[in-house]
């Protein structure tokens, strides 16, 4: 469901805009995991929906802005979706980390690579609206 209203919003309010509020809520969803809560579940439950709406904002606006930048003969998008699949063998780093540092290093440097996403958005000066 949260697909069908990011890509109204992605289509109305444009590319660049929605994969930076990709980039804030991931930021925002890092700090909070990293967190230390007692017994209350409200914070990382918290932090749990953001990264999802956060991975939602930018899987469907990075799509959006791959389908704009190349032909419609291509088979660019299949391709990123691949890669996209196999970029789950980063597992074994990610458990490196928790394991030699802790949750919250995990969350805070999760938090700080979202933030990469902003400049290279503004640099590549991605449209706000469609190319229909």
């Amino acid at each position: 469901m949260p697909s069908l209203v990011t890509g109204f919003l992605v289509d109305k309010i444009g590319r660049a805009v929605m994969a930076i509020a990709s980039a804030i809520t991931l930021l925002v969803s890092g700090i909070l995991a990293a967190i230390p809560t007692d017994d209350s579940m409200v914070v990382p439950i918290t932090a749990l929906v953001l990264l999802g709406l956060g991975w939602n904002f930018g899987l469907i606006s990075g799509t959006a802005i791959l389908v704009d930048a190349t032909p419609r003969s291509t088979q660019a998008q299949g391709s990123v979706d691949v890669l996209i699949a196999l970029s789950g063998v980063r597992r074994r780093l990610i458990c490196n980390v928790v394991a030699h540092s802790s949750y919250a290093a995990l969350s805070i440097a999760g938090a700080v690579l979202s933030l990469l996403l902003i400049p290279i958005v503004i640099w590549a000066g991605i449209n706000k609206q469609s190319k229909v």
